[in-house]
């Protein structure tokens, strides 16, 4: 298909841009991938649309993504229970009475570092750092778009660096099918003092925490007011204090259950569980959770607590419905083989010294077009991993050049669900996000490139 490939992403990017109208930005995007996989681009325009319905529902038919869904709904009554019951209002009046917190700088640094501490799952690390810090976040009058550059900027670099979740038994996985004079689990972690944008990120964001400092839209959108809000940012109710606990036992459950969880997936081994299943269950049980100590305070009856769950799903069915399209976009890209392009043309002609940082700019490339840093992965390792003798490189080296591109193009894409869970976990409009975080992405990915330059001197 060449060229024409990259229509369909260019599309969603530019009509979310022009347009800022997600939905209709995936619609188009994934209506234009399936027309052009037909035998006449014209005449089978009629048979595109078909295969386009036909390829949203396939989505439900993958268990992993059915689970991710349905979390998505899910998080949304847990949410509700949390705030509406007023537990997280009675967390932050602790917070602020007791002086853990007593400025909007100590609420930054907060949030940055729940993001940090819970990097078992990438979505569960950013809902925890949300839902913590968004009622600190609106009592020192911080934006939204700020907690969402937080949340975001720590919990994927974490995840890759760490690598006791979802991600490292991926990456594995992937490993595994090459013989190498080391194991596939020494290459992994060797490969996390090389990945050097997960770790120049977490240094610009405890940097911004520590010092106040901001610059780009951030800046800006650092010094509005609770009270003037932009008229598209998202403005919550707020709720009287009422007991601590509607909010820190549930989320307590949640957190502890997801590690619980995982074990069991994995049959004893965390970094082989299952993520999509345990943050599921572990939702679940935060709910059951929420519902029981709701139940049990006589301000609440049955109906009562029912409706508010509904109220909360009800709430995220717009982001439930951007997660089901661009998952659906990432699979009909996949079968488009956009991924596959962009990584040839990075491959072709490439100098020892220029690998990592190509690999690097291709792994950002297919991350932000196609929304999604698993399948980033899934490209380019097994491109990647036969250049290494080829080279003679360390594996540990290119392999981190892939990993960092990932998490880069996916902090940079407005189509990526992480991007999307993230506004969700900051109550943030999600272009607002994008446009905030963007000068941050790309400031750590250039340092990266120059990093990688630098190193690969002294390895070649």
């Amino acid at each position: 298909m060449g060229w024409l490939s990259l229509l369909p992403p260019i599309i969603a990017i530019s009509v979310v841009l022009w347009r800022k109208e997600v939905l209709l930005a995936l619609i188009l995007a994934i209506f234009a991938s399936e027309v052009l996989q037909q035998a006449n681009i014209i005449t089978d325009m009629p048979i595109a649309g078909l295969a386009m319905m036909d390829r949203i529902v396939a989505v439900l038919t993958d268990a992993d993504n059915a689970r991710l869904l349905t979390f998505a709904l899910m998080i949304g009554a847990l949410l509700a229970f949390m705030y509406r019951s007023g537990g997280v209002a009675a967390v932050v009046d602790i917070i602020v009475s007791r002086g853990w917190v007593k400025s909007g700088r100590q609420a930054s640094l907060t949030s940055a570092i729940v993001g940090v501490i819970v990097f078992v799952e990438s979505n569960l690390s950013v809902l925890t750092a949300g839902l913590v810090s968004r009622g600190l976040f609106d009592r020192y009058g911080l934006s939204r778009a700020k907690l969402a550059y937080f949340i975001d900027s720590t919990s994927a670099p974490v995840c890759i660096l760490i690598l006791l979740n979802g991600w490292g038994a991926f990456v594995l996985a992937l490993l595994n099918a090459y013989d190498f004079e080391m194991s596939a689990a020494e290459i992994l972690w060797g490969s996390v003092i090389f990945n050097f944008y997960a770790i120049v990120t977490l240094i610009i964001v405890f940097y911004s925490t520590i010092t106040g400092k901001f610059y780009g839209p951030l800046a800006r959108s650092e010094n509005k007011d609770v009270s003037d809000l932009e008229e598209n940012e998202v403005v919550e109710e707020q709720y009287e204090a009422t007991r601590a606990r509607f909010m820190i036992l549930p989320l307590f459950v949640m957190i502890t259950s997801m590690i619980g969880f995982m074990l069991w997936t994995g049959n004893g081994d965390m970094a082989a569980g299952s993520g999509s299943r345990s943050i599921l269950y572990a939702t679940a049980l935060g709910c059951l959770t929420g519902y029981i100590l709701l139940i049990m305070d006589k301000n609440f009856s049955h109906k009562h607590i029912v409706d508010i769950g509904i109220k909360g799903m009800n709430e995220l069915l717009p982001i439930t419905l951007l997660l089901l399209l661009s998952i659906a976009l990432g699979a009909s890209l996949k079968s488009l083989g956009t991924g596959q392009f962009i990584a040839g043309i990075v491959g072709e002609n490439l100098h020892p010294l220029l690998l990592a940082p190509l690999l690097f700019i291709a792994g950002g490339m297919i991350s932000f077009f196609t929304g999604t840093s698993w399948g980033t992965f899934a490209i380019l390792i097994p491109l990647a991993m036969p250049l290494v003798g080829v080279f003679d490189l360390p594996p540990a080296f290119l392999l981190a050049a892939i990993l960092g591109g990932g998490v880069f193009g996916d902090h940079c894409s407005p189509i990526s669900d992480t991007t999307l869970v993230s506004s969700l976990a900051a109550g943030c409009e999600l272009l607002d996000h994008v446009r905030t975080q963007l000068p941050y992405a790309l400031t750590a990915g250039a340092i990266t490139i120059v990093l990688y330059l630098v190193t690969g001197i002294f390895l070649i």
